[in-house]
Formats: C-alpha cells, structure tokens, sequence
C-alpha cells in the first residue's frame, strides 16, 4: 500500500526568511492596508488661512506713492498754493469753492444737485417738489464740512453725523467698531504723504464697511479733508470741479493713486481759474460800483463773491436790506454788465456775477 505524498513539502534548498523580511515582501500584497501618509494624495480641500493683517494694504499704497513720486510732488506743490491763495483771501473764496465742490460731487454720487437748488437749501432751506430732501441733506451736509468744523481725525463719528442707535441688538456691528478699524489703518499710514493717504482711505471706505446710500459723498469729503490736514487756507482739496475721473474705484493701487492725482491736479486747476475771474470781478465791480452809495451795495458784492447763483430773496436775507434796495441794485449791477440773470423766468430768476 502506497501512502499518498503529502502536498505540503518543504523545500530545504530555499534560504531562511525572517520575519522582518517577510513582511516587506508581502506588503503590497496586502492591498486592504491604508498607505503611508507620504504616499497619501493631498485630495483634502485647504484649510482657513490666516488673513494678513489690515494695515499691511499700507505696503501697497507706499509702493504706489514712490511709483509716482514726481507727480505727487507736483500735485502737492499746487495744493499748496492754493492754499496759500486761500490763506490771503476772503472767506467767501472758500465758501464759493465748497459750493461747487459739493454740487459737482452730488452729479458723481446720483443725487445731482443743481447750483442753484443748492443755493437755495442752503442760504434759505428752500426746496421744490421735485426736489429730493435726503439728497438735499447730504449735499448740505458736504458744504458744512468743506466750509470748516474739525477734520476727520478727531471724531469720525461727529465729522459724519453718524451714530449708533441706543437700543443696537448686542449682535448687530457697531459703526464705531468699524470706524475704529478704518481709522487704524489710517493710523499706520501716517509715514505716507496726505494726498496718498487721502487715496488710499478713499478706497478702503467701503470695505471698512462705512458704505452706505451717499457713501460715495461722504468718502469723497472725509478724503479731501484728509489731503489737507497741514494747511491752514484751504480746507479741503478740490476732487470734483474737473470731473470725478480721479474717484472712480478699479485697478491696483498705483492705477488707482495715478488716476487720484490726475483728477486732483486738474480740480486744483480748476479752482485757482475760478479764483483769478473771481479777484478780476471784484476789481472790476469795485471800480464800477464806487459812485453808489450805501452799505446795499457792498454787501451785495460780497454776496456775489460767496455764491456762484443769488436769487433776490437769498439777496435780501443776506444782506439784510430791504426788498425794494435789493432789487435796485440789482437791476443796476445788471445794466451795467457785472451780472447776468440765468434762469430766463419772469419769477425766481437767479443771477451770477457775470466773469469776463
């Protein structure tokens, strides 16, 4: 009887395998085991990152300012005489220029606030049925601030009439707490020059979360401000009377300071020429006006020299003198061509001082 061989034989000729050995050479057979992490594809989305901090955008807006560092210094060196100019004026030149600032900047926002509306809510809180009393309020609001009161940095809640309510939800975000971060960043700028910081805190308005309907008006005049906060005759810095292509808010930050200074540079402009037609008016008004008698007359000039359009009523209520003076003097200067009517209505008609 045969026994059957047995199938499981050894085979001695094989050299001996340790353990250690045998687990590598099989590794991959076991297919059920995960792979190591070095080997494991990163499939897994990425985590939050940490955001940099809100003052490193001021790395940005120093860079742009020594981009056009030539043009900036050009800019300022006009600024700066203008301010010079406005510093050996009369107050009337800075109230003159606020207006038409404040109108020109109400076209850029929407609100698009005429001069002469704008004339009459402000001397006499006048107002037509078409007009927009909200839109009126905040052009209001500009003239004030252009025309004088603390700047920005003192109290940006004061300089914005803006507050938050008494009864605010404990989880609703404060104004002051957004303010604070704006101003902060602002803070850190103090290195770059006024006009950049202007710019740059322009810009950041919105993000800051200070934006809100007429947002556009508020940074534009909280900017101007900024611009000039070492001068002492202009108040603020003409962005507007040119046009607002220096405001419009695209590009990197040199893009954005290049535009800034462009626009500024040609309002700057604008302003000193609405001056220089302004001082040859005065001279001439003075000279025509010197065989009238009176304080009717003076006083009228010197409305004429604050407001770009006198109705007869803001005339009257100005200078205090009766409605039959003002209306022969106003006749008068008209016949003698130092101003012209511009509305072309037999009522409510408006005059300019007529610049030659």
């Amino acid at each position: 009887m045969m026994t059957q061989a047995s199938s499981l034989t050894d085979d001695y000729d094989d050299p001996l395998i340790t353990i250690e050995e045998d687990e590598e050479a099989h590794e991959d057979d076991l297919w059920f085991l995960p792979r190591s992490l070095e080997e494991e594809p990163d499939d897994l989305p990425p985590g939050p990152r940490a955001e940099p901090p809100d003052t490193a955008v001021v790395e940005d807006w120093a860079k742009a300012e020594g981009v056009h560092a030539a043009r900036l210094a050009r800019v300022a060196g006009r600024l700066g005489a203008l301010d010079d100019r406005l510093l050996r004026g009369p107050e009337g030149w800075r109230h003159r220029l606020a207006l038409i600032e404040a109108a020109d900047l109400s076209w850029f926002a929407g609100d698009r606030v005429s001069s002469d509306r704008l004339a009459l809510w402000i001397s006499m809180r006048l107002s037509g049925a078409q007009d927009d009393p909200n839109a009126l309020a905040r052009v209001g609001w500009a003239v004030r601030r252009l025309t004088g009161g603390p700047g920005p940095k003192a109290d940006l809640a004061a300089f914005l009439d803006r507050r938050d309510p008494e009864n605010i939800e404990d989880s609703a975000e404060r104004f002051e707490d957004r303010a604070g971060g704006w101003l902060d960043v602002m803070a850190a700028a103090k290195g770059l020059h006024p006009i950049t910081r202007a710019c740059m805190g322009y810009h950041l308005w919105s993000l800051a979360g200070l934006g809100r309907h007429g947002d556009q008006i508020e940074a534009a005049v909280t900017a101007s401000r900024i611009a000039t906060s070492d001068g002492s005759g202009a108040i603020f810095a003409p962005l507007a009377m040119a046009g607002a292509g220096g405001l419009r808010v695209s590009g990197l930050p040199p893009e954005r300071l290049a535009r800034w200074l462009d626009g500024m540079n040609s309002a700057i402009l604008t302003a000193m020429r609405t001056l220089d037609d302004i001082e040859v008016w005065i001279g001439r008004a003075e000279n025509v006006m010197a065989q009238l008698s009176g304080r009717t007359p003076v006083a009228l000039r010197k409305v004429f020299t604050e407001w770009p359009l006198v109705s007869a009523p803001m005339a009257e209520a100005m200078t205090g003198a009766s409605r039959a003076a003002v209306q022969r003097n106003l006749a008068w200067m008209e016949a003698s061509g130092l101003i012209r009517e511009v509305t072309g209505h037999g009522r409510y008609r408006m005059w300019k001082a007529d610049l030659i």
